[in-house]
């Protein structure tokens, strides 16, 4: 059984060896055992080679003023009516009505991606929307409310 002790950003793990069969190591960190899938077999009579990682440096990157958003493109307070929330969280990818656009119960009024697939949001109401609070390319948080419709 082999006992080694290594700092990986900072934070320190005891590893023990157990033993190596094959390509499957026997070892266990900080005292949680795990049966750990080598790609190659090694050879057990051959010595460890002591490797230096270095941990990343942050890149100074240049700061960029936003452009100002034209205003037609602001997500809209919160109208008058029964909100639209968003299921899940997720990406909007696609507003399919605008304000002032009337819809039915049923009607798909925006497509939200979650978990790489893509979910159509329908309305529970009849009526027009009265604001839409989300823009295409926006993450929203699973209760966030899409739009109003009143």
């Amino acid at each position: 059984m082999n006992k080694y002790q290594y700092k990986v950003q900072g934070v320190d793990y005891d590893v023990e060896i157990e033993e190596v069969e094959g390509n499957i190591a026997k070892v266990n960190v900080n005292g949680i055992r795990f049966d750990v899938e080598l790609k190659q077999p090694i050879n057990p009579t051959s010595s460890l080679k002591k490797v230096h990682i270095e941990t990343p440096k942050p890149v100074a990157r240049p700061v960029v003023a936003p452009a100002a958003a034209p205003a037609a493109d602001k997500p809209m307070a919160a109208g008058t009516g029964s909100p639209v929330k968003a299921p899940l969280p997720g990406t909007i990818n696609e507003l399919k009505v605008n304000v002032g656009d009337k819809v039915n119960v049923g009607d798909v009024v925006l497509v939200l991606e979650a978990m790489k697939m893509q979910n159509n949001i329908e309305s529970e109401y009849e009526g027009t929307v009265t604001s839409i609070t989300v823009k295409q390319g926006e993450s929203v948080m699973e209760g966030a409310v899409l739009m109003t419709i009143g």
